[in-house]
């Protein structure tokens, strides 16, 4: 530092130091500019100008995110309504599960990841595992229960499920679960739905409105799931995950240039919705695993006659692709997570598609759900979706005897209930 050379001066016979020296040695910044006596200029909030539509959708984001709870969150996020598309999970469209990706970000590997479960014995095996004999008697028990007591007389048009499929789903899940809770504690406390209701609302992409009051404005496209699944069980605890937040699957997603009308898909607009099968205040929020039955619609037997047999798997993969991403999109936003507060961690949860006989088995992970144009910028993060070609649990029903009883297919049903998250 500079030394300052000090001068004295006689003034009227006392010594002081030299005014000018005195400012010289108090270094201080300069003085910060006055606050503006006017407020800022910004864009009204009712003109049609584009600045003002960006700060009406900043404060209508800002909102969302100063929410005090995620009941006030999801109700400002729903409380505008558009015209949306109805996405639909169990379709007859041709190459749905093509588009089905598109909406929603996913990638399909055609494998099912490592599952965190228990080892598998031999039947009749002890020490821990599977006993795969006892698993098996109890599947059978249910198939001919099903099978001698159900109603013999001609069910009404689309409607062939009733009589034995639907039952036997019904009776199979709470069947497994009991015989593999001593195997896996969180079914212990699981909660099971029938029936339930799983609504998911978002948007991805954009379009420009082709007539009406708001021609020329530029709009996202709304979706909105509302999915039926056969049975389904809700856990306490996130199941873990299955590859890292960032991890790159193999596979693109398809790209769709055309607008969803030539899924098809159709518009209506009534109130947006947001549900796991369940209440916020529920302590079960996760999901573990859903069955889903698919409708006679799409029945093999039909799409081969229809010349259309390449469409089986494709009705398999759609319905597994859109109620995996429902149900999980919908966890997501149960824990306070939104497009623009995209996920810290990834959702799990695993689907069984069957129509009675055979049995497809899809696992899905929750990236992201940044899906809107200005949020999604990170190309890297994408949804997976893993998922089998479906495989026959028997091949028919003689007597008291179920022939061609498919054991790995069990087996896989076994191993779908036995993961379990980190904690148990």
């Amino acid at each position: 530092m500079a030394a300052f050379r000090v001068c004295r001066l006689l003034r009227h016979g006392r010594l002081v130091h030299s005014e000018a020296l005195a400012v010289a040695e108090t270094t201080t910044e300069p003085p910060a500019p006055p606050p503006s006596l006017y407020p800022p200029v910004v864009a009204s909030l009712t003109a049609k100008s584009r600045a003002a539509k960006l700060r009406r959708r900043e404060m209508y984001y800002q909102q969302i995110h100063d929410a005090p709870t995620v009941e006030e969150k999801l109700r400002l996020y729903t409380k505008r309504q558009r015209r949306k598309y109805v996405v639909y999970p169990q379709t007859w469209a041709i190459n749905a599960d093509r588009w089905y990706q598109h909406f929603t970000k996913t990638v399909f590997v055609p494998e099912l990841p490592a599952l965190k479960e228990a080892a598998a014995a031999e039947p009749g095996g002890e020490a821990g595992g599977v006993d795969l004999s006892g698993l098996r008697s109890v599947v059978c028990e249910v198939l001919l229960q099903e099978h001698f007591y159900q109603r013999k007389k001609r069910p009404h048009l689309y409607r062939a499920i009733d009589q034995g499929p639907s039952p036997f789903l019904t009776h199979l899940m709470p069947a497994l679960t009991t015989h593999l809770a001593n195997l896996n504690p969180i079914l212990a406390v699981s909660s099971a739905d029938f029936k339930p209701e799983v609504n998911f609302y978002w948007m991805r992409g954009e379009t420009v409105v082709p007539r009406g009051h708001r021609k020329g404005a530029v709009d996202p496209f709304r979706f909105q799931i509302d999915d039926k699944p056969h049975c389904q069980l809700r856990i306490p605890k996130q199941l873990s995950e299955f590859v890292p937040l960032d991890y790159v699957a193999p596979g693109e997603i398809p790209v769709i240039s055309v607008l969803p009308d030539k899924l098809p898909l159709f518009k209506r607009q009534y109130d947006n919705r947001i549900f796991i099968g369940s209440k916020l205040a529920d302590p079960c929020t996760y999901g573990h695993t859903q069955f889903h039955l698919l409708p006679d619609k799409v029945k093999r037997e039909r799409l081969k006659r229809l010349g259309i047999a390449d469409q089986i798997e494709a009705s398999y993969r759609a319905n597994g692709i859109a109620s995996l991403f429902a149900w999980t999109g919908a966890q997501a936003m149960y824990q306070g997570f939104w497009s623009e507060a995209d996920v810290t961690r990834p959702f799990v949860s695993q689907a069984v598609i069957s129509d009675g006989r055979y049995f497809a088995f899809f696992c899905y992970q929750l990236n992201t759900l940044a899906l809107t144009v200005e949020a999604d910028k990170n190309e890297s993060r994408k949804n997976i979706c893993w998922g089998t070609e479906s495989k026959p649990l028997y091949e028919a029903i003689e007597g008291n005897d179920v022939k061609g009883f498919d054991d790995e297919v069990l087996l896989q049903l076994a191993k779908f209930l036995l993961n379990r998250p980190k904690e148990f």
